[in-house]
């Protein structure tokens, strides 16, 4: 078995927040403070940091943060509801942020009238610690439930990032593919660029390098031809959000590999956390789909690539049908067979 570096982006210190900035990866490894849950909430928006499960992860510590500023700045206590609203503001698709807060706004709710304030603040850093841990181990565990059904050889095609930068650390898609490689498994990464914000080329392939996984960086357009060619044997995608019957919104671009898989008879892998699913939106379409600044396709690192009067259409994630995907792989075991009466009963079953 191979031993790979583990990557943590994220650290709690003295009730402050300290995150890798994404932005400035891999030029350069910064690590920017977070001392308010405002930080807390532009550092989200401004993507420093990114990954449906970290961004849930870095809200909820977010929350403790916001409410001991709050008791320590001695204001009401009702402005928590203004920190809650101020978090959950920041991104609209990934659903982990959502559940992440909820659940920190539920201990809120038990433990402001029965504790003192010095208890409370400690609470509810615990319960934000407890969820970060909680996603490492899950991470781990898609790892190994995914890992099975890579083949011994095997190039695989992944899309965005979403290793232990999007994550608490090891990853979901990324994760199975560590996973495997740490299995003594033949493994070589195409990697797609992930066009505008380059998650793929940026931090993908920095995280591959780091741990020393085979790789290629790979044009988005590229994937349909390597697919004809035969260099591509499995495709495997993380999620922002998973619908009850299945579908899942992931980062823009995921839907056209999903079909291009489909066509040429390849297997597409999502995996996610069970955080992931929302079971109360139905399916694909009634999920809210973040537009941001058309800057981010009219520039590249800075620089303008596009006539100023120009105008772009920017939509952050794409909607892939329950349809085209092979199976999804949690931390709780693997769903083959994908539509909202297996979903439901295999959360049920296993506690989702």
């Amino acid at each position: 078995m191979r031993k790979i570096k583990d990557i943590k982006p994220i650290e709690l210190k003295d009730h402050k927040l300290y995150v890798i900035n994404q932005l400035k990866l891999p030029k350069e490894l910064e690590w920017v403070e977070l001392s308010s849950y405002k930080d807390v909430a532009k550092a989200i928006k401004d993507m420093i940091v990114r990954g449906a499960p970290l961004i849930g992860i870095v809200g909820a510590y977010g929350f403790a943060i916001g409410i001991k500023e709050i008791i320590d700045k001695g204001l009401p206590l009702e402005k928590s509801k203004d920190v809650l609203e101020t978090l959950k503001n920041t991104r609209p698709t990934a659903v982990n942020l959502f559940w992440a807060l909820d659940r920190m706004w539920k201990k809120y709710q038990k433990w402001v009238s029965e504790k003192d304030k010095d208890e409370l603040i400690k609470l509810l850093f615990k319960e934000a610690k407890k969820i970060d841990l909680e996603d490492y181990h899950a991470n781990k565990s898609i790892g190994g439930y995914g890992q099975i059904l890579i083949p011994k050889k095997a190039n695989i095609l992944t899309h965005c990032n979403t290793g232990a930068l999007a994550t608490s650390g090891w990853g979901t898609a990324l994760g199975v593919i560590r996973s495997a490689y740490e299995e003594g498994k033949d493994i070589t990464v195409y990697v797609d660029e992930t066009r505008p914000y380059l998650q793929g080329a940026r931090l993908t392939a920095w995280e591959l390098q780091e741990e020393g996984i085979p790789h290629y960086l790979i044009t988005d357009n590229s994937a349909g031809f390597l697919m004809k060619k035969g260099l591509i044997d499995v495709v495997i995608v993380g999620a922002d959000r998973i619908t009850k019957n299945g579908d899942v919104a992931n980062k823009i671009g995921t839907y056209s590999l999903s079909v291009l898989a489909r066509e040429h008879n390849i297997p597409f892998y999502v995996a996610a956390p069970t955080s992931t699913f929302d079971l109360e939106t139905e399916k694909g379409d009634d999920i809210p789909i973040e537009i941001r600044s058309e800057d981010e396709v009219k520039k590249c690192g800075g620089c303008d690539i596009a006539p100023e009067k120009t105008k772009a259409l920017n939509y952050s994630f794409d909607v892939t049908p329950a349809e085209n995907i092979t199976a999804i792989i949690t931390e709780k075991g693997i769903i083959s067979e994908i539509n909202t009466e297996n979903i439901v009963k295999f959360l049920k079953n296993r506690g989702g």
